[in-house]
């Protein structure tokens, strides 16, 4: 079964009271250059050994570079019974649509 899909605009209005989980499905070192600060990050290459980890209590929001990841990683999702929700074109579209980033330590946040 496939997962639906949301904008990234749609995705940052959702993330405003926290009814859904926005969940990072790229890898540490994409993750360290730059997230949401409201994501929770279980890196695709990870997500079987860790999916005790995924919420199931509230709709998942599922993000990686540009959607290619996180369409699969949503897809298999669905497949196993969560409420999960690609978003379109990733961090890239998160960040042009005004999505807060971090990045860990002192460096400027990037998804490029």
């Amino acid at each position: 079964m496939a997962a639906n899909e949301i904008t990234a605009t749609e995705a940052i209005a959702l993330m405003t009271g926290d009814r859904a989980v926005l969940l990072d499905v790229r890898e540490p070192d994409e993750w360290d250059r730059g997230h949401s600060v409201v994501a929770t990050s279980v890196p695709m290459s990870q997500l079987q050994e860790r999916i005790a980890e995924v919420p199931d209590d509230r709709p998942l929001l599922v993000v990686c570079h540009s959607g290619h990841r996180s369409a699969m990683v949503s897809s298999a999702l669905v497949d196993a019974g969560y409420d999960a929700t690609n978003v379109i074109g990733g961090m890239v579209a998160w960040k042009a649509a005004g999505g807060q980033l971090v990045a860990v330590g002192a460096a400027e946040p990037t998804v490029d």
